[in-house]
């Protein structure tokens, strides 16, 4: 530990020469090689030496090697890509998407508008790398559709990441990229579900690094509806029903049972989506969707938190923060399994982070990265599934990094994730084996007060065509 300040000294000053620098591609300066003594080489090497057998060198080696559990994350087991939210590279971390401006939103933006969506990420391989991207279409169940890219693309089908910055005065190096699109070059001009997929060199497999989802949508009718307490007796205590009409507005639609896909979706989740939802009652242009105990979910419980926008001081659920030479690590205070308890209300932003640093002024480059540890006590493991965190922090998906593992010294659930500064919800969900649906109510409970987001949307898919249009979304919540 003799070498942690000189080391602090290192990170500092490799870090001042790039405060305040937004780094744009065919910019880079010249750098001219300067002879060096023997002398001065052999000190060099030695120097290197040491702090290499240390631990010092490499930091980014030994970040990734203790966050291997990021790997194949969303089930990403045989290096197939995906039409999914989901990081491939171990290197890749807090993938964010949403409406230009507004981090809490969802990524959709209507056609032929001047909305701009976001895309942000980090590289902890601190070396500059020529980002591409390129957008695919699909249809309502995010299978690729069957159009050609040109079909659905206005101008080039891929182009490069340009906006990047490397981190300042942060022990974990990284370099921060982003992209605001659509762009003059590469715009979508069809509505529907959109892949943007983000690759090195070629979009073969192999150089994906990660995929992520978002929507077009061009408003052709009006959805309306509410959330009420399931009306069934024996689902009004634990579940939440979603009651809904769509107004056509005179589009001409054949036949309505066939051409109309609608689908609802709770939070953030894509595990328990309610989908093939046919109208109850069809009264000219009003189609009715007001089914009693059939459009349900459960209700679950409001999530819980942590906040380390600061590393000066421990906040409500935060038990320890210790700082080690090569990043820090935060140890949450143990959780507590919910499933009989009261129910509590409180405030909550339904499962999603919020990244920022109040130790500095930049939080996209200044935030600092943190071993996350979890801790959920619990009298015996768990032989017939898993436990899992899970919410925004893991894309909503079932990711390695988020499996809980048994302690059996402590009798704890537990697990650790690197995560940038910011404020985080999060649940603890059961994934049988064999299921792709979650269970929030083995850990968490489920009580029918619980405040939860819904979206409903309606795609068409035209006679003589072969893609389904996005033509209304609607978001609503409880209460």
């Amino acid at each position: 530990m003799e070498y942690k300040g000189d080391m602090e000294n290192i990170w500092n000053n490799r870090n001042i020469g790039n405060k305040g620098n937004r780094v744009k591609r065919g910019n880079r300066e010249k750098v001219s090689l300067i002879p060096y003594s023997p002398y001065t080489i052999l000190i060099f090497c030695l120097t290197f030496f040491v702090l290499n057998h240390s631990g010092f060198a490499g930091n980014n080696n030994l970040i990734l090697s203790n966050d291997q559990s990021n790997r194949s994350q969303g089930g990403h087991e045989d290096n197939i890509v995906k039409n999914e939210d989901i990081i491939y590279k171990d290197n890749i971390k807090t993938v964010l998407l949403y409406k230009n401006g507004f981090q809490f939103s969802q990524p959709i933006i209507t056609l032929s508008n001047d909305e701009k969506l976001k895309l942000s990420f980090d590289d902890l391989i601190d070396v500059t790398k020529n980002y591409k991207y390129t957008l695919t279409h699909c249809d309502a169940n995010w299978k690729t559709s069957n159009i050609q890219q040109n079909e659905y693309i206005e101008g080039f089908t891929e182009d490069y990441i340009e906006d990047y910055q490397f981190s300042f005065n942060t022990i974990v190096p990284y370099i921060h990229y982003e992209l605001i699109f659509p762009t003059q070059y590469l715009k979508p001009i069809v509505s529907g579900n959109y892949i943007i997929k983000v690759y090195l060199d070629n979009d073969d497999d192999e150089n994906v690094a990660f995929t992520m989802r978002f929507m077009v949508v061009n408003p052709k009718v009006v959805i309306e509806g509410n959330v009420i307490r399931a009306v069934h007796a024996k689902d009004m205590d634990y579940k939440q029903e979603i009651d809904f009409w769509i107004n056509t507005q005179g589009l001409y639609i054949p036949a309505p049972y066939k051409d109309l896909k609608v689908i609802l979706r709770q939070n953030g989740r894509w595990d328990n989506l309610i989908t093939n939802i046919e109208p109850r009652i069809i009264n000219r242009d009003r189609l009715d969707y007001n089914y009693d105990g059939k459009i349900v979910f459960n209700a679950g419980n409001e999530f819980r938190q942590f906040d380390f926008k600061s590393l000066r001081y421990n906040s409500e659920r935060i038990r320890k923060i210790d700082r080690e030479y090569d990043g820090y690590d935060i140890f949450l205070r143990d959780d507590i399994s919910r499933p009989y308890k009261i129910y509590i209300s409180e405030k909550d932003i339904n499962g999603k982070k919020f990244i920022k640093t109040e130790d500095a002024n930049n939080s996209d480059i200044e935030a600092e990265y943190a071993r996350v540890h979890f801790s959920l006590p619990f009298q015996a493991p768990l032989y017939d599934g898993n436990l899992y965190v899970f919410g925004s922090l893991t894309n909503w998906n079932f990711i390695k990094a988020g499996l809980m593992k048994y302690n059996f010294d402590n009798h704890h659930y537990e697990t650790t994730m690197l995560l940038k500064q910011g404020y985080y919800e999060y649940v603890y969900m059961y994934l049988q084996d064999g299921s792709k649906t979650g269970d929030v109510t083995f850990i968490e409970g489920n009580h029918y007060e619980t405040s939860n987001e819904y979206s409903i949307c309606v795609y068409f898919r035209q006679s003589g065509t072969f893609y389904d249009k996005l033509i209304a979304v609607k978001e609503i919540s409880f209460p």
